[in-house]
């Protein structure tokens, strides 16, 4: 059985980089791979793409990226929690593209799955569509049509949202077997679960790295397999 573990220098100085895409879970900061932010923070590494639900706020977790100028891109579907972000957008210095929340999830989910999108009605009619595919589902054929915006609505129509992946996943868990095996605890689940399968390369920073065969197999909810590291965290303030 493998040792995953290593440590929050090593692993970035080996799988981070320049104009990575950065999977980034957590909702505000509940859930938030800090100590790995904080490694990052201490490399030259910038210009990242970030996936996120939000950039948490100003000198905590995502925020320090924001404050640090790492961001290039990030794509989120709120950014309100932190002034800080909202004044790098409106002055150019971060490009942002918005998604619902429960949108993002999915297009992440679609990701990790190998799916070629998902069809969702949040968002037609709305700035959202724009620039995307538009379908429309015929109750009389059964069958879905694409159809442009303009066009006169008959049946329900859905937006096509492509998957999102990632190069990194920094993914924050409660507890960790040193083969990789994940416990998220309470909220911190949020979308570290969905988002730690949607990257080329996993990094699980954990609060507690147990032994293999410690969890019991009915708690564990990411296995082994999906993570490639395992790194210390520190527990997270509530």
């Amino acid at each position: 059985m493998q040792n995953k573990v290593t440590t929050i220098p090593e692993v970035i100085k080996e799988h981070c980089y320049t104009g990575m895409t950065v999977l980034l879970p957590g909702f505000v900061n509940v859930g938030v791979a800090e100590s790995l932010i904080d490694g990052l923070l201490e490399t030259d590494i910038t210009d990242l793409n970030i996936i996120s639900n939000n950039t948490s706020v100003q000198g905590r977790g995502i925020g320090k990226l924001v404050h640090a100028n790492r961001i290039k891109h990030i794509t989120c579907s709120h950014i309100g929690n932190n002034p800080e972000t909202c004044e790098k957008v409106v002055n150019g210095e971060i490009n942002v593209t918005f998604c619902p929340q429960g949108s993002i999830c999915e297009k992440v989910r679609a990701g990790g799955a190998g799916i070629g999108g998902i069809l969702t009605p949040t968002g037609v009619h709305t700035p959202m569509q724009e620039g995307k595919q538009l379908l429309e589902y015929d109750t009389v054929t059964r069958q879905f049509k694409f159809v442009e915006p303009d066009t006169p609505q008959t049946g329900k129509r859905y937006i096509l949202e492509r998957p999102l992946k990632g190069d990194v996943a920094f993914i924050h868990a409660w507890k960790a077997d040193k083969m990789g095996n994940v416990v998220y605890r309470r909220t911190s689940r949020n979308f570290n679960e969905v988002f730690a399968t949607a990257a080329e390369y996993v990094i699980v920073e954990a609060e507690e790295i147990v032994e293999i065969g410690e969890l019991d197999p009915d708690e564990i909810m990411t296995p082994g397999f999906i993570v490639d590291a395992v790194v210390q965290g520190r527990p997270m303030t509530e």
